[in-house]
């Protein structure tokens, strides 16, 4: 199954925020044997989620979204993964208990007593409207729980309670797809030679040792490093190993000039 990414909020996109989720969905596949297939950003325009999420929910992908399920007029996730699943918004049960253990904690360390009917109070309940049918996603921080529709998994904007959010489901939903198999990459550093001099080695590499893939990062190079093309391989670690070794004899019998890089574990 491919994994997706969607950030939500204007204030990525006009890079008033820096994006911090992009790197953390990393790192929290990696230490699962996981990977990103694909990410997107959006602003914060109903229509444009809508569409998307209508898309990607089509795909089948597990997506985490990151943002727009707060109850402020710019937050429109909840409702645009109703629309998109073709389903009303309806008010959780948990998740309204949630939001009023969450007030009453908050009044209580005012040192005041809670009044859940108040209009500011009802109004916090939305935090809890989530596409009908929906499942919590915990949130340890405050109480206030992100929502799962299929394989879809949404999560507040703020990464102190995305990221814990986002480790939950992966290791409560997900744990049957985890790889801890060990996996290396090694690669060379070519000079003096054009990515489509290469293509016919990387094909016939990619064949001969599958499922080890081949790669290809060209540099213009700077004032202190020569232009050259980074050509690697990854994959299972001893069958990774006897293609970089191919490589470099395919390479040496080309005359084409390379120098090894340090292999990453």
């Amino acid at each position: 199954m491919a994994i997706g990414l969607i950030i939500i909020g204007d204030e990525i996109l006009s890079g008033k925020r820096h994006d911090q989720h992009f790197p953390k969905v990393l790192e929290l596949l990696a230490e699962r044997g996981l990977k990103l297939d694909w990410a997107e950003y959006l602003g914060d325009d109903p229509a444009r989620i809508s569409a998307t999420l209508k898309r990607t929910i089509a795909s089948g992908d597990i997506v985490f979204s990151c943002g727009g399920i707060g109850a402020t007029p710019d937050d429109h996730t909840r409702q645009c993964a109703a629309t998109a699943l073709g389903v009303p918004l309806a008010l959780h049960p948990q998740g309204r208990v949630n939001i009023e253990e969450r007030i009453v904690d908050m009044a209580r360390d005012a040192g005041t007593t809670a009044d859940l009917n108040s209009p500011e109070n009802q109004h916090r309940l939305t935090l809890a409207e989530f596409p009908e049918g929906a499942s919590l996603i915990p949130n340890a921080y405050n109480k206030i729980a992100g929502f799962t529709v299929g394989t879809h998994h949404f999560v507040p904007g703020f990464p102190v309670m995305a990221w814990p959010m986002i480790a939950w489901v992966l290791d409560n939903c997900y744990s049957h797809l985890f790889n801890r198999e060990p996996h290396s990459e090694q690669s060379v550093l070519v000079y003096g030679t054009m990515e489509s001099t290469l293509t016919p080695l990387m094909v016939a590499l990619e064949a001969d040792y599958a499922p080890v893939k081949v790669f290809s990062l060209p540099s213009v190079g700077d004032a202190v490093t020569r232009g050259h093309i980074e050509l690697g391989v990854k994959g299972e670690p001893a069958l990774t190993a006897s293609a970089f070794a191919e490589m470099c004899a395919q390479l040496t019998r080309m005359q084409i000039e390379f120098v090894p890089c340090v292999a990453a574990a």
